[in-house]
């Protein structure tokens, strides 16, 4: 059956620098607001691991589901129902954030995507996905920096540069252009040399934006001041929900800044299930309420940003359409990709259903792509800030030019 369903902290201890771009970044001169008043922003983040896209939006609707996913498949009925979002589709009920912005066609899903990969590597699928290139190799650079690089050098986006959260600048935004990195592990002391040093540049250098990052330093001390032993605090990995939740707050106050970055890049682990995933509940349902609490948390601290945002989540590749033998999934390849914010044209499940009978599963084992990520990532680049097929097809996804940009992904 084919179908088309259109329903409608700053703070942290450790502010990472790829290349020295810290300081660069905050050399760069402000720039002037747009005449049109829109001020576009992009928010990706990457869930390393590969998700499983049938267990997260559910294809309720086909009669085959449950029968193929089992003890995980999304239901309904029961004790913990899926969240409706059409006929068809539901989400998983630890998603009410994403539910809530689906019905007021602020996000969107397009189901059964993958990007060209098809060998379900995890080290090699993540390279093919953050680096944009047709194949796995040893990439330096991502699409996301390159898409960056490839916006006019007089544009306000790039001249505010990028935005990388995590312990590590994630592939995806590494290259030439310049990115500010800070990982959401520990709060910054009283006197913290490194902290103070940032601040000192910023004040001197770009006073608006110093009190802004201030003002994110001090909120944390008071949001996480119960978390403290002594001078020193544990660090927050961004493989559980409160790190998800925190990294996303962090950015968002950087990113609602006048002079903040534009475009960022997150990097969220721990998405490998092959053991006790469980559905409604259990440790994919808590993987998935860390990953709302980023989308409500984005919502919340870009303010009056957030009607120009757009956040898009992808993964390497999906998980098998059959639990294994200790109610998990192995690697597979069709999944999903969510769409969240106020620029989103919403309220839709964007899919050319292939099926769920053997002989529909891609090697009669996992879920067959329909749709290219690639696609999307394209779409949503060109109607954020207007980049050309042409450039998307050769500089942003190299030899990619038959993958056409997914339209109408911004309302």
């Amino acid at each position: 059956m084919n179908l088309l369903c259109e329903t409608p902290n700053l703070s942290r201890r450790a502010m990472l620098m790829a290349g020295g771009a810290l300081f660069a970044w905050a050399f760069l001169p402000r720039f002037a607001r747009a005449a049109d008043n829109r001020d576009p922003r992009l928010i990706v983040i990457v869930l390393r691991g590969a998700l499983d896209g049938l267990s997260t939006v559910g294809p309720v609707g086909d009669p085959d589901y449950a029968g193929l996913h089992g003890d995980i498949a999304l239901s309904l009925s029961g004790a913990n129902p899926a969240l409706p979002l059409d006929g068809f589709f539901a989400v998983n009920p630890a998603m009410p954030v994403f539910a809530r912005l689906f019905k007021a066609s602020q996000a969107a899903v397009v189901h059964a995507a993958a990007t060209g990969y098809r060998d379900r590597s995890h080290f090699d699928g993540q390279d093919v996905l953050e680096s944009g290139l047709p194949g796995p190799g040893n990439a330096t650079t991502g699409w996301l920096n390159r898409a960056l690089a490839s916006l006019p050098a007089g544009d306000r986006i790039a001249k505010a540069g990028g935005l990388a959260v995590g312990p590590s600048t994630p592939l995806v935004i590494r290259g030439a252009a310049p990115v500010l990195g800070w990982a959401p592990q520990a709060l910054p002391t009283p006197g913290d040399a490194l902290a103070e040093r940032v601040l000192d540049l910023y004040n001197h250098r770009d006073p608006v934006l110093a009190a802004a990052l201030q003002k994110g330093l001090d909120a944390d001390r008071m949001a996480m001041g119960d978390q403290l032993n002594g001078k020193t605090m544990k660090p927050t990995g961004l493989d559980n929900a409160g790190g998800m939740r925190q990294s996303a707050q962090g950015a968002a106050r950087l990113m609602a800044a006048d002079d903040g970055p534009r475009i960022a890049a997150l990097a969220f682990d721990g998405w490998d299930t092959h053991v006790n995933e469980g559905g409604a509940t259990g440790r994919l349902a808590n993987l998935l309420g860390g990953l709302d609490g980023a989308f409500e948390e984005f919502e919340k601290g870009l303010g009056a940003r957030w009607k120009d945002t757009a956040v898009v989540a992808i993964t390497e590749f999906g998980r098998t359409a059959r639990i294994n033998g200790t109610v998990g999934t192995d690697h597979g390849t069709g999944t999903l990709v969510l769409l969240a914010g106020g620029a989103i044209k919403g309220g839709r499940v964007i899919a050319d259903w292939p099926g769920l009978k053997p002989a529909q599963l891609y090697e009669q084992r996992d879920l067959a792509p329909t749709s290219d990520v690639r696609a999307v990532l394209k779409g949503l680049l060109a109607d954020q800030f207007g980049l050309s097929a042409a450039v998307l097809g050769d500089k942003v996804f190299p030899e990619s030019v038959a993958v056409r940009p997914m339209r109408d992904l911004v309302a």
